[in-house]
């Protein structure tokens, strides 16, 4: 028999409801808002597989700058982690500081103290506004980790995580060849032709065998333009 879930710590978001942390065992947690599961810590696939593709290549990168989106119980983060190099920064948009607070305290043995590791800086933000203030070509990566994804009713052009103008924004912020990670619930063709329209060269990604299987958007930025190259003139031959 499975055991019952026990009420860690709870919070009037006031927006979406009561924000519960619950736990059941040794690394079993939930965060719920009302009625609805957001992060089940025996669920990480897909968040795994979004910080590792995110990041893929960063390695030998020197001194890597990546965007997340979202900390939640810090699965993604530590993906991220787990591929960067020891001169990395990595910047956390989170929205609400008890979500910060449970993953320095009790959700921290998830991932070995993923969110105080030096490299990371939290700032209790906006992704969407932090995006929209970022200098040009400032992250080799944005990964977003939002526990709303792209949807077919998301604002096609509006939208301001996900719509045309917000994934213009984005590209800007990224380096050339660098990388937008998404996730989200199930595929979702018109975000995929907004990222296409943006100039990203996109694949959508469901991973594991069994169960449900969450998407997996990886983005690339092209290459940096150059100018026209100029013809060199021709030797006179006398």
């Amino acid at each position: 028999m499975a055991l019952p879930w026990k009420i860690i710590d709870r919070f009037d978001t006031q927006d979406e409801g009561i924000l519960e942390l619950r736990q059941r065992g040794v690394g079993d947690y939930l965060i719920t808002v009302g009625p609805q599961v957001l992060m089940n810590s025996k669920a990480q696939r897909s968040e795994i597989a979004l910080g590792e593709l995110g990041c893929k290549g960063l390695l030998n990168r020197p001194h890597p700058k990546v965007l997340v989106g979202g900390l939640g119980m810090a699965i993604t983060l530590r993906a991220v982690l787990d591929v960067l190099p020891e001169d990395a920064q990595v910047v956390v948009a989170e929205l609400n500081p008890k979500i910060h607070e449970w993953c320095l305290g009790p959700l921290a043995e998830l991932t070995d103290g993923a969110a105080s590791d030096p490299r990371v800086t939290i700032e209790i933000a906006d992704v969407a506004e932090l995006i929209r203030r970022t200098p040009v070509e400032t992250f080799d990566a944005v990964i977003l980790d939002l526990y709303r994804g792209p949807h077919p009713k998301t604002d096609r052009r509006n939208d301001p995580i996900y719509g045309s103008r917000a994934i213009e924004r984005t590209r800007a912020a990224l380096k050339p060849e660098g990388t937008f990670a998404i996730w989200g619930e199930n595929p979702d063709a018109g975000f995929e032709g907004r990222l296409n329209s943006a100039g990203f060269a996109v694949r959508c990604e469901r991973h594991g065998k069994g169960g449900y299987r969450h998407a997996v958007w990886v983005a690339k930025k092209g290459k940096a333009k150059t100018g026209p190259q100029q013809k060199q003139p021709r030797k006179r031959v006398n």
